[in-house]
Parts: C-alpha cells; sequence; structure tokens
C-alpha cells in the first residue's frame, strides 16, 4: 500500500478533499484534479495507480475521460456518481471502468473498494501461468495472449478470465465470480459480472471468432470452456 499513487478527479471540493484526507490517513499518495480534460495528460505524465473518477465534471464528463484513458492505460478506474439510473453504472463499465460507488458515500466504504481494486489489479506474488489452446496467461506479467498476440484487459477482466481458465468447465454462480473477482459482497453486483463477460468474450472473439471460451450456463451462471 505505501506510496501508492490515487488520482481523484472531482470538482466537487468539500468531496474530494474528504477523500484526500481518508486516503492520506490509509497511506495513500493522492493527487486531485477539478477538470475532466486534464485527466489524460495527467494520467500519461504520473501513471497513478488508481483513479477515483466523478461522471460529472466540467471540460469533460467523466464517461468521456474513462474512454479516452483505456486507449492507453489499464490503470483501475472507481467511477462515483450521483446518478442512481443501473444504466448509467453499466454504461461505466462497459467504458472499462473496474468499480462504482453512488453518492452519498461513506469515505470509509471508498477505502475500502479502493483497497480492494488495487489488491486485485497487483500480480500474484507466486508465477503462474495458464494455458488454454491459444490462450495463455501469465499472472507474473499479467499478461495475456491469442495466437501470441497481446489482449489489453482491465485489472477486473484480468482477474475473472483467471478465474475461469483456472477451474475449465467448472460452471461459477455469479455470485461466486463477484466474491472471488470484486473482492468483496454486494448487492446487484452480479450484474457487473455480465458486463465484464461480455467486454472479455467482445475482446477474446476480435483475436479468436471461431470459437466460443466462455459460456454462459442459464440459470446457473458461467463457465471456461477446455478444449
Amino acid at each position: 500500500m505505501a506510496d501508492e499513487h490515487i488520482l481523484i478527479v472531482e470538482d466537487e471540493e468539500k468531496i474530494a478533499s474528504l477523500l484526500r484526507d481518508y486516503l492520506e490517513k490509509s497511506g495513500y499518495r493522492v493527487s486531485h484534479l477539478d477538470r475532466g480534460d486534464t485527466v489524460v495528460s495527467f494520467v500519461k505524465r504520473n501513471e497513478p495507480d488508481l483513479m477515483l473518477l466523478d461522471i460529472m465534471l466540467p471540460g469533460m464528463d467523466g464517461m468521456e475521460v474513462c474512454r479516452e484513458t483505456r486507449k492507453f492505460s489499464s490503470v483501475p478506474i472507481i467511477m462515483i456518481t450521483a446518478r442512481v439510473e443501473e444504466i448509467d453504472r453499466l454504461i461505466g463499465l462497459e467504458l472499462g471502468a473496474d468499480d462504482y460507488i453512488c453518492k452519498p458515500f461513506s469515505p470509509r466504504e471508498v477505502v475500502a473498494r479502493v483497497k480492494a481494486v488495487l489488491r486485485r489489479a497487483r500480480p500474484a506474488p507466486e508465477e503462474r501461468t495458464l494455458s488454454a489452446g491459444p490462450i495463455v496467461l501469465n499472472e507474473d506479467t499479467r499478461g495475456v495472449t491469442v495466437h501470441g498476440q497481446e489482449l489489453s484487459l482491465t485489472p477486473s477482466e484480468f482477474k475473472l478470465l483467471k478465474v475461469l481458465m483456472s477451474h475449465p468447465n467448472r460452471v461459477f454462480p455469479r455470485n461466486d465470480l463477484v466474491n472471488m473477482v470484486q473482492g468483496y459482497e454486494f448487492e446487484g453486483y452480479d450484474r457487473t459480472i455480465d458486463t465484464h463477460i461480455k467486454n472479455l468474450r467482445k475482446k477474446i472473439a476480435a483475436l479468436l471468432p471461431e470459437r466460443e471460451i466462455i459460456s454462459s450456463v442459464y440459470g446457473e451462471g458461467y463457465k471456461f470452456i477446455a478444449e
């Protein structure tokens, strides 16, 4: 945790200050931006370890910031929103966000989410490679290749693929995947797994269009199909 760099992108000064205080007390180094159109250049220069990204921002909204950031970086992103509509949450995840949290929130909950997302973004301490046909996953380098071509995944997508590949043909209920991938239980988060699965399938299909790799089992969950 020591010296991990958190970027807060939030235009409400009181919220940003509160988050900064709690994160700094937890041992993180914190930067703050209050405009969306300053984020991309900051991330390119400073490479933070995680971004807390508000949706409603001047200059460029959080959805567009997330979309632009994902073009060049896999930095973990937690979206912060005052909108309670589920579609907004899922759109954020489809853009490549790793998690979301709704206002009003407890600062302690945000710190807990930050810790959980960073924990699953870190490479495993032991080196291990998983292979399934043309797909190779390396836990130490956090790299995934398909037919030798690199597959760019968010931390959540990487962890999800790792869990499924570690147990080929085993059916995982959504709630189990939430606990194993997100790192905590939270009502409604089984829907985020559907979104991550959708994104993961799309990325794999771009390099491996002839095969179904992750199968839906109606009423039960998902499984990785071994050859």
